[in-house]
């Protein structure tokens, strides 16, 4: 028996291969193929199922394609109504044969109405792992406010989900390794660790959802507790999962094609296509296509990606490092934006050498604009989330989280100068190419972030824990 996690950093998501004598379970796996296929293929073994833990919402799954390639059977658990294409909906307590092991389905509901936990039994039949999706994470569960309907409010989700964890997890030996659908950085709990595997024994002693003495009122409470809006996209991940989509290769093949500078220009004027500068934000600053938004894929790409392209059928044109075009057009694909047409061949090299126009932005650093704060009145903006700035901020801050930037704009005035800040950086740069393209353009960003003024001597509020913070 063999099981390898195969977890990808921007979206904090962990797909599973599980191979036992020639028979191949993939778990949630995500939208490119080609990982699953080759992997089985140098195991001398056949993809039999695609196993999904429920629809999920924060990027879209691969396994319509991966089904279409291998033949491999598409398995949901109970209450998951599909459209489109063929899957088994499984029972609970269904019994999956899988080489000389078994996969127990245990149905899991509360995240989502039709959450499942795939629990696998070894060659000896003894229980081996758990595969939870977004049912337990690492120190947190899923938050239960993503499948709200008329007939099932966010409490009753959460009460499902205390049932589910105490009947059917809980009761699990303590040695059954956990292997969460998410880690630290999702936007599917709260508060999950970094440690992307655990025993049950250490998530029971100490993960707070399954506190032994826990009420379920108790759980419903704590579970609720400060969460925020879910990103846009979600809904639209959801329906794709759902309903099935384009293959990934027609994808591909649509967006991997170079574009001069003047086919670029002509494009985003037929298509109405936005210009994504995926650069570092370093090189970003520097110099840039006006009205171009940035988002680089060194942070969560495809995560901000979601939350702030509001359209999910946006056309799409790419500005990349010179070998990353496909690295980009990947990631815009796992959260559903399908609509690449193209990218900047050459790169960004090539629009300056054309003799285009460049825009660029200005930047101070950290001492420069705590001597300013102390000549006098200085307008900052903070675009960290509220629990990081309610935590410690400079005293004369206002914030104007990334997340909702578009809701935020009175926030920044046309006017004045506008010093710009994040954590370290990325998500300040992600403010200021949106607002820039908005026309704002008194802006300047605050190099290194508010780690970099924490050391300086501008004023600054008392630390609070960012977990004691309802934000």
């Amino acid at each position: 028996m063999k099981v390898e996690q195969i977890y990808t950093g921007c979206l904090a998501q962990g797909a599973y291969y599980i191979e036992s004598n020639g028979e191949v379970a993939i778990v949630d796996p995500l939208r490119e193929t080609a990982p699953y296929i080759e992997k089985a293929k140098a195991d001398g073994a056949k993809i039999k199922y695609v196993l999904e833990t429920h629809f999920h919402a924060d990027f879209v799954s691969g396994h319509v394609d991966l089904a279409e390639k291998t033949g491999a059977k598409i398995v949901f658990g109970p209450n998951a109504k599909i459209e489109n294409y063929d899957a088994h909906i499984a029972t609970d307590g269904e019994i999956l044969e899988l080489g000389n092991v078994k996969i127990k389905v245990l149905h899991t509901p509360g995240h989502t109405m039709e959450s499942t936990t795939y629990l696998l039994l070894d060659d000896n039949g003894k229980e081996h792992s758990i595969y939870s999706g977004d049912t337990l994470f690492i120190g947190d569960v899923g938050r239960p406010d993503l499948a709200v309907k008329s007939d099932l409010t966010q409490d009753d989700l959460a009460a499902h989900l205390f049932d589910s964890l105490r009947n059917k997890i809980m009761t699990l030996p303590d040695d059954v390794i956990v292997y969460p659908g998410h880690g630290a950085g999702s936007a599917c709990g709260k508060n999950m660790s970094k440690e992307t595997t655990d025993s049950l024994g250490n998530q029971k002693a100490n993960n707070y959802a399954l506190r032994a003495d826990m009420t379920k009122e108790e759980f419903i409470k704590e579970v609720t507790a400060g969460l925020t809006a879910p990103p846009q996209y979600f809904g639209a991940n959801v329906a794709m999962n759902k309903s099935g989509y384009q293959s990934f290769d027609k994808v591909k093949e649509q967006g991997l094609v170079g574009l001069t500078p003047d086919q670029l220009e002509a494009v985003v004027s037929a298509e109405g296509a936005l210009v994504l500068d995926t650069r570092h934000q370093d090189e970003f600053k520097k110099g840039f296509i006006p009205q171009s938004i940035f988002i680089g894929l060194d942070g969560q790409f495809a995560p901000w990606v979601g939350a702030l392209i509001t359209d999910i059928h946006q056309p799409i044109v790419v500005v990349t490092e010179e070998g990353l075009e496909e690295e980009a057009i990947t990631r815009l694909a796992r959260v559903g934006y399908d609509n690449s047409l193209g990218y900047l061949k050459g790169g960004f090299a090539a629009w300056k050498a054309s003799g285009k126009e460049v825009d660029s932005v200005e930047q101070v650093s950290a001492e420069e604009l705590a001597s300013k704060m102390a000549g006098g009145d200085v307008r900052v903006v903070d675009v960290r989330k509220p629990s990081e700035y309610l935590s410690h901020r400079l005293e004369s801050a206002v914030n104007a989280p990334l997340d909702f930037i578009n809701e935020h704009l009175e926030k920044f005035d046309k006017e004045a100068t506008n010093f710009v800040h994040c954590a370290g950086g990325y998500r300040s740069m992600i403010a200021m190419s949106i607002l820039k393209a908005r026309g704002y353009h008194n802006l300047v960003d605050v190099a290194g972030g508010f780690k970099a003024l924490e050391a300086t001597e501008a004023k600054k509020t008392d630390y609070v824990c960012p977990s004691t913070i309802d934000a």
